[in-house]
């Protein structure tokens, strides 16, 4: 952390506290509060966590107002523009862009780890066929400890680098079988000729009785929807991982439950959240209706997709992702599909209207996401467990980075306690 020579002053009941105040390389300067309570003996209040440095990263960085995304300094347009999800995934682990030499080395490492132990397709057989893919994402990623016991000592750096490599290798194959399992389709294994995007529409939608081939369009949206959701700072669910690995979790129970957090419709169901939305929608004509319903303060109908909590202006990851919503439709059409024909007049309706430019309520990733991958043919169900499997490498970066933190310490939030004070017991039959 870096040092820092500014205080604030704090006065309370007659006492004086200096507080250090760090400045970071980017965003706003942070108090420093870690010795209020014993200095001073009161706790901050803080629901949320919305006004709380929980940590100190160099991984990921946002400015909300500006519209800005930086993975390790990199804007996020240029990296879902010129580079790809693997060469993303290894920025985000070590820092750096790789050199020729490290990519090829990390993608052959994350290939060669791509099948699951055999052993494992046994435990999909024990969901129900209608489990959601999520529920099964959840329990089956928490098991890859009883079968990689080799890569759960957290204090063994090379454990902790087999466990990154397996995470990320292992989660599009097991968000493909719970896919496969819950549309009764044989699981599919991984193919090493084929890219980590390609490799994973392959597992979803080939079959034993014809061949498939993946168009290049739709893997190019495939890896694009994977960087771009591939960290975004310390949000719910990377608080998740982050909270559970300060115990000492093995990195396969930390992750299990980020997919859990994400799991949360007001996290990772937003693209979901969209497509329910066009449904209700259900028919171009309709739309004017649902956009003055959507300025109705009285109306509690929301258009889901446009505007963001973090991005008070543009999201920057959703032009590049337009880009790519617009050439999938291109190659698939949208005549035989009501929803899409009503998300593109929506899009293009929202995009001119007057009150929605004033407001900055723009379409977000969540919208164009869910437009891909409804005409790739996911079920919504499918969505979360993507965002999963594309969000994994930014946990398990801030996972690695926080392991090897010096000032890693257990996480313990404090409460402001509103309950009943000391009571004295009453035998049950003077109650």
């Amino acid at each position: 952390m870096t040092d820092t020579q500014k205080t604030a002053q704090l006065s309370l009941n007659g006492e004086t506290y200096e507080l250090p105040i760090f400045s970071p390389t980017a965003g706003p300067d942070v108090l420093d509060i870690r010795k209020l309570y014993a200095q001073a003996g009161v706790f901050t209040y803080d629901p949320g966590f919305t006004s709380t440095a929980s940590c100190d990263s160099t991984i990921t960085y946002i400015d909300g107002n500006e519209g800005i995304l930086l993975h390790r300094g990199y804007p996020i347009d240029q990296l879902a523009g010129k580079s790809h999800y693997l060469e993303v995934c290894y920025l985000l682990l070590y820092g750096e862009l790789p050199t020729a030499t490290q990519l090829e080395d990390f993608e052959t490492r994350v290939t060669r780890h791509t099948m699951v132990h055999e052993q494992m397709h046994n435990f999909f057989r024990g969901f129900r066929r209608d489990a959601h893919p999520m529920a099964t994402m959840v329990g089956v990623v928490g098991a890859m400890s009883a079968f990689y016991h080799d890569s759960t000592d957290i204090a063994d750096p090379w454990q902790r680098e087999v466990a990154a490599i397996r995470l990320i290798a292992k989660l599009p194959t097991i968000a493909a079988m719970a896919y496969k399992y819950s549309i009764g389709q044989p699981f599919v294994y991984p193919r090493n000729d084929l890219d980590y995007a390609a490799n994973f529409l392959n597992m979803c939608f080939s079959v034993p009785a014809e061949d498939y081939v993946v168009d290049p369009i739709l893997a190019r949206a495939m890896d694009r929807i994977f960087t771009l959701h591939a960290d975004h700072e310390q949000n719910a669910s990377t608080s998740t991982v982050r909270l559970a690995s300060s115990s000492g979790a093995n990195p396969f129970a930390c992750v299990a439950a980020g997919i859990a957090c994400l799991w949360g419709p007001a996290h990772g169901g937003a693209n979901q959240a969209c497509l329910e939305m066009l449904k209700e929608i259900g028919s171009v004509d309709r739309i004017p209706e649902y956009l003055e319903r959507a300025k109705d303060k009285n109306d509690p109908f929301r258009l889901m997709g446009f505007g963001h909590r973090v991005y008070k202006n543009t999201d920057p990851r959703a032009k590049v992702l337009k880009q790519s919503a617009d050439e999938v439709l291109e190659l698939l059409g949208v005549e035989d599909n009501p929803l899409l024909q009503v998300a593109k007049e929506l899009e293009q309706t929202a995009l001119n209207d007057p009150y929605f430019i004033e407001k900055k309520l723009f379409p977000n990733v969540d919208f164009y996401s869910g437009i891909i991958l409804e005409a790739m043919g996911f079920p919504t169900s499918m969505f979360t467990p993507i965002f999963a499997l594309s969000r994994t490498v930014g946990w398990v970066s801030q996972w690695k980075e926080m392991i090897g933190d010096p000032q890693n310490k257990i996480g313990r939030p404090r409460q402001l306690y509103l309950g009943e004070t000391t009571r004295d017991y009453v035998d049950i039959e003077n109650r």
